[in-house]
């Protein structure tokens, strides 16, 4: 710690730093550039004297801090997660940084994090911390049968259900993430007058003087060059995110590990699992690839299982989350027992809600033509070629109307002796996902209906939920439909109506 402590703190200081070396530099006074970098490194030093921690028989306990102290005590038996993170510092000095969840949502300041510790230590000190957790569950939150975990002989360390393959880099490129990057980058490359400096450039007037071609070729060479960059900065945060990982199951816990320079290592608790979300983008599903997400009680929402990853590969995970037992026993498995929750076939919502689809997307495109011909009828002056942006847009617009109600659906699967009943809802076009919720997991329902929905005779259902999203969506199903749709995922939940 007395070394971790001073580099981290330097580099979180470094503009700091710059600022003070620029500032003794110009002064004369090089005393400057000395004193922040004293400062700094002595206050790191001091949280070595102020930090302590003590794992007690109920609370596990820190205290920190100098002037302003502070002491945080979770209670064993809230425990829920215990993550370990080690950057490259950490793991040439052979430490490692313990987090322990409790299952709810903390701001980054009051999270409990163990720093710098042994990283021979870690792995007892996490088995110690999840001991109350030693009883078997299922992903369903209920005890697992002996036979079903004790006398397999993988079940202490734990069945691997997913590994990373290096050639899902890929798929990196297929997301937001790169643009996410790169995008503040040039905002503020922008922001201080680089934009400035480009279009007043001789370069740029001499394109000007060239004629429109070359004003094309430049603008298509300029994409491609963003694209390029954006897509090396995606597979770079892939790889330094998701390089060797691995996800296994040992029963009663979820375990992820993965990272580059930074490793990280996740626990999640079974028995707080209530379903998963196959996250379904545009790009990635056109190559034929997924996200996958668990949905967890009290945790992130976006608690991603699977990075970007081949649809084949985000099924065999999903099938063991979803169907434990007929996964890791298939001679058990029977026609009885319906499709995997994963894989089940969803019934469309009807002619209303394509209708509705149609409508919404065509609607803005008639709006915006109805304006045109407004200004055109009130003299006002606009070139011709406005007229091409909605003519080009209908195309686009029932395309992305018919994909969205390709995407929508929903189905019940009923429970069986080894599986809880399951609500499965998809939506979406640009951004889809399959959310799979089990029936225990729904807390309460809400029947929507808007303006237009009572005219057109459907409704939306909302599933709610103490896990991941919170509310779980299915989008204009006819009225009769929803009614039936929540007497099958809970019933007796309605009673008389």
């Amino acid at each position: 710690m007395l070394l971790v402590h001073p580099v981290t703190e330097v580099v979180k200081f470094i503009p700091v730093l710059i600022g003070s070396v620029i500032l003794g530099t110009s002064s004369g006074n090089h005393g400057w550039s000395v004193i922040p970098l004293a400062l700094i490194v002595g206050f790191a030093l001091t949280r070595w004297f102020t930090t302590t921690y003590r794992v007690g028989p109920t609370h596990v306990e820190l205290r920190t801090g100098l002037i302003q102290r502070k002491k945080l005590a979770v209670p064993r038996s809230r425990i829920r997660s215990v993550d370990i993170e080690a950057d490259l510092l950490h793991r040439l000095l052979g430490l490692a940084v313990l987090a322990i969840g409790t299952g709810q949502q903390a701001d980054s300041g009051e999270k409990f994090k163990l720093d710098a510790l042994d990283a021979r230590l870690v792995p007892d000190l996490r088995t110690a911390l999840l001991a109350h957790t030693a009883t078997p569950h299922s992903v369903t939150g209920q005890p697992v049968p002996a036979h079903d975990t004790d006398e397999r002989p993988d079940a202490h360390r734990g069945r691997e259900i997913a590994h990373w393959n290096p050639g899902w880099v890929r798929y990196a490129p297929l997301s937001l993430t790169g643009f996410a990057i790169i995008a503040p980058i040039v905002g503020l490359a922008f922001q201080y007058g680089v934009g400035q400096v480009l279009f007043r450039s001789d370069a740029v007037r001499r394109v000007e003087d060239g004629g429109a071609l070359i004003i094309a070729l430049g603008a298509v060479a300029l994409f491609l060059v963003i694209v390029l960059i954006v897509s090396l900065a995606a597979c770079a945060r892939y790889l330094t995110t998701y390089f060797g990982l691995r996800v296994t199951d040992d029963g009663r816990t979820l375990h992820l590990r993965h990272g580059l320079f930074t490793t990280r290592q996740i626990t999640l608790d079974l028995a707080r699992f209530r379903g998963a979300t196959v996250n379904e983008p545009l790009l990635l599903r056109l190559a034929g690839a997924a996200e996958l997400e668990a949905i967890m009680v009290g945790e992130n929402p976006r608690q991603k299982v699977l990075p970007q990853a081949p649809r084949t590969a985000v099924e065999h995970t999903l099938s063991h989350l979803l169907a434990p037992n007929e996964f890791q026993d298939k001679a058990i498995a029977t026609p009885a027992a319906g499709p995997s929750p994963g894989s089940a076939p969803l019934i469309a919502h009807g002619p209303v809600a394509r209708r509705r689809r149609y409508t919404r997307t065509l609607t803005p495109i008639a709006v915006a033509a109805l304006v045109l011909l407004a200004f055109s009828l009130a003299g006002v002056d606009f070139s011709p070629w406005w007229w091409l942006v909605p003519v080009v847009m209908v195309p686009v617009a029932i395309a992305l109307a018919e994909d969205r109600y390709r995407g929508l659906g929903h189905a019940v699967l009923p429970e069986t002796a080894t599986s809880p009943a399951w609500l499965i809802t998809r939506s979406g076009s640009l951004d889809r996902d399959r959310d799979c919720l089990e029936a225990p997991g729904v807390i309460g329902w809400t029947v929507r209906q808007s303006f237009f929905q009572r005219r057109a005779g459907v409704a939306t259902v909302v599933a709610a939920a103490a896990a991941g999203k919170k509310r779980y969506h299915v989008l204009d199903l006819p009225l009769d439909d929803a009614w039936a749709l929540i007497e099958a995922v809970t019933p007796g939940r309605l009673g008389r109506r």
